[in-house]
């Protein structure tokens, strides 16, 4: 064991404590935790839900290397009190200690920015009931497994007994404590752990606390020993400009923790793009909820890219940040000093000449208001697609579900696919969804410019309203709730997925040259252009029809526009479907040519309907005919993803 270890093992101990009642001699303790930030303790769930089930508020205490305070829960991340065992996940809680933070004085470890699962040997850190009293160990282990999103597998090769649980695994390797432990295994040796990344589920109090931690750190506090975190991690030498240091990464970090928090996970993730001139790190992209963990994203393994790249990720910051009216001369002034140590000199210009993407510009007049935000293309940003395959065979109809994430630079990724066995009737799809698609939806909005969702479906089931889809029962009385009002929702033909053919592809790329459009009336009086008629339709001219695109005459015109190569249409939901046109629908078709000539290029559409459902919702009388309007809005350039294996057919 080497000094430099002995001297971080010495920090573990100084920052972990245990957690027990607030009165009574000689209590038994109830488990570890550990201090992440002044003042505040994370501890495994489990060990507080026995003593706080019934109240949350009940004081305890915790004691520690030089502390012993009284502390209260700040917050679990427990959905139900009363299940057990507790998910991997959900076994995590944030201890809040009595009094101003400026007043305690304690140790904190220290957390890395990364949110992987470690692998391999490490330390674990707890206090141990006795007899004859409470005390400190710490202990050799090993992960060996990861299980579901956050758990670590400890190898069954040390027992440990309970009051450790909730202690700090550290990773002598990376000088990090990488997780907490959560339980024993029954009837064997070893154990199950939380890594660290889970912290992030606590969203805007992990923001609290990462900021705090960071700022803590930042001021190279020092043990009686003399010693701190950053110190002892090793790492190149301070001197070499080229590599980002243990010590770079404490100063980028303090500074980024004094700016306002990013908006919204999808400004991190695509200046973190940015910065690594668009190479994508490995593995998926975990919770994006501060700037530091936009720097997480920057490193091969466990090793950081170079320090250029790590400056430019700052340059970014500090450009969104002063875009918004916020204050980033401090992160800016440090930029230049760390950048006069580079030795490339001819490289500085990449930091230097970094500029904010366009997606990233403020809206004019200051904030989003009723601009019009064109669809994305390709590498114009990220779409969200719910791909809805109907089983074969059943009456009435039942869908099978996958949701998948296209960033616009590549192949779109598959999020989560539909477990079920027989599919969902079409009233069951949006609570079968709720939890995956909107979990999804909210991490890749932008302020100011929600993800676009792309519904695709065979076209005998275009009529399915998607945008009247809303997922939160309670909404706040100037929050539209329905999908369509929210964010730019469109259909797309399931039977188009993978490659475009030649006349969908010939028709996009004329149609989105044009800057002028005007509506189409087909389907009128129950007749409707051949397919020599939508084959030789002037590429100005959208389809518009007052009926339904999924039985009928109006499903009979879908199929020919879409045999055509038509990537865009509008239709009634609810209209009629055989007989003479009412008198509402020349209202709808003009209506309908009134908005269209309103558009500047193709790409505007989407988000115009988008205005005009949120004016629906807003009651605006003038625009209640747009309420059971559909889009198709079908580009070729942008693919669904091919359909592998065989038809989904209903089981037996």
């Amino acid at each position: 064991m080497s000094e430099g270890n002995d001297r971080l093992y010495e920090l573990a101990r100084a920052a972990t404590v245990h957690l027990l009642p607030a009165r009574g001699a000689g209590t038994p303790l109830w488990g570890s935790g550990f201090f992440v930030a002044p003042g505040w303790v994370l501890t495994a769930a489990h060990v507080l839900r026995p003593h706080l089930a019934q109240d949350t508020g009940t004081v305890f205490r915790v004691r520690g290397d030089g502390v012993d305070a009284e502390a209260r829960l700040e917050q679990w991340l427990l959905t139900d009190a009363r299940r057990t065992p507790v998910p991997l996940e959900e076994d995590l809680a944030l201890v809040r200690l009595a009094g101003e933070p400026e007043e305690q004085h304690h140790e904190c470890v220290w957390l890395g920015d990364r949110a992987v699962r470690h692998s391999g040997v490490l330390k674990v850190c707890g206090y141990y009931p006795g007899p004859p009293e409470t005390h400190f160990r710490i202990v050799d282990a090993e992960i060996n497994g990861h299980e579901d999103r956050h758990g670590l597998i400890i190898k069954p090769d040390i027992d440990f007994p309970s009051g450790v649980s909730g202690g700090p695994l550290l990773d002598p390797e990376t000088g990090a404590v990488v997780g907490l432990i959560k339980s024993r295994r029954k009837q064997q040796d070893g154990g199950k752990a939380v890594a660290i990344s889970a912290l992030r589920r606590f969203g805007r109090t992990y923001r609290t606390v990462m900021a705090a931690h960071d700022r803590w750190h930042g001021g190279e506090p020092q043990s009686p020993a003399g010693d701190n975190w950053i110190d002892l991690q090793g790492g190149p030498p301070a001197g070499g400009g080229e590599q980002w240091t243990p010590a770079d990464r404490r100063e980028a970090l303090r500074l980024l923790a004094e700016l306002p928090p990013p908006p919204d996970a999808p400004t991190v993730e695509l200046l973190a793009k940015k910065a690594r001139s668009h190479n994508q790190w490995p593995g998926g992209t975990p919770a994006l909820l501060t700037w530091r963990d936009g720097a997480g994203l920057l490193y091969e393994g466990a090793r950081p890219l170079e320090a250029l790249t790590f400056l430019r990720y700052l340059r970014y910051v500090e450009l969104y940040t002063s875009s918004r009216g916020g204050d980033a001369t401090a992160l800016g002034h440090w930029i230049g000093v760390r950048l006069r140590r580079e030795p490339r000199r001819a490289m500085h210009d990449f930091v230097r000449d970094a500029h904010l993407p366009e997606a990233l510009h403020p809206a004019p007049g200051g904030g989003p208001g009723r601009i019009v935000i064109p669809y994305p293309g390709p590498g114009e940003g990220g779409t969200v697609a719910v791909l809805l395959d109907p089983v074969i065979g059943a009456r009435p109809a039942r869908f099978f579900w996958q949701i998948w994430y296209d960033d616009g630079h590549g192949e779109p990724e598959l999020h989560e696919a539909d477990g079920s066995r027989h599919g969902h009737d079409p009233a069951a799809l949006v609570q079968a969804m709720r939890g995956p698609l909107g979990a999804l939806l909210r991490a890749k909005d932008q302020e100011g410019r929600p993800v676009p969702l792309e519904v695709a479906l065979p076209g005998e089931y275009f009529d399915t309203a998607v945008h009247r889809w809303r997922f939160d029962d309670i909404a706040e009385l100037n929050d539209a709730g329905h999908l369509g009002a929210r964010r730019q929702v469109v259909l797309r033909a399931l039977e188009r997925r993978g490659d475009p053919d030649k006349l969908w592809s010939e028709r996009w790329q004329a149609m989105a040259a044009q800057q002028g459009f005007s509506g189409w009336r087909t389907a009128a009086q129950g007749d409707f252009p051949g397919v020599n008629g939508y084959r030789g339709a002037a590429f100005d001219r959208i389809p518009v029809m007052c009926r339904p695109a999924g039985r009928g005459p109006g499903r009979t015109a879908m199929r020919l526009a879409l045999q055509s190569g038509h990537g865009v249409a509008l239709w009634h939901v609810d209209g009629h479907s055989s007989g003479a046109c009412p008198a509402s629908c020349d209202t709808l078709y003009a209506r309908a040519e009134e908005l269209l000539g309103t558009l500047g290029s193709l790409a505007e559409l989407p988000d115009l309907i988008r205005h005009v459902r949120q004016e629906v919702s807003e009651l605006r009388a003038d625009r209640a005919w747009a309420e059971p309007v559909a889009l198709l809005y079908d580009d070729p350039r942008r693919p669904l993803p091919s359909e592998e294996g065989g038809t989904l057919d209903a089981p037996l």
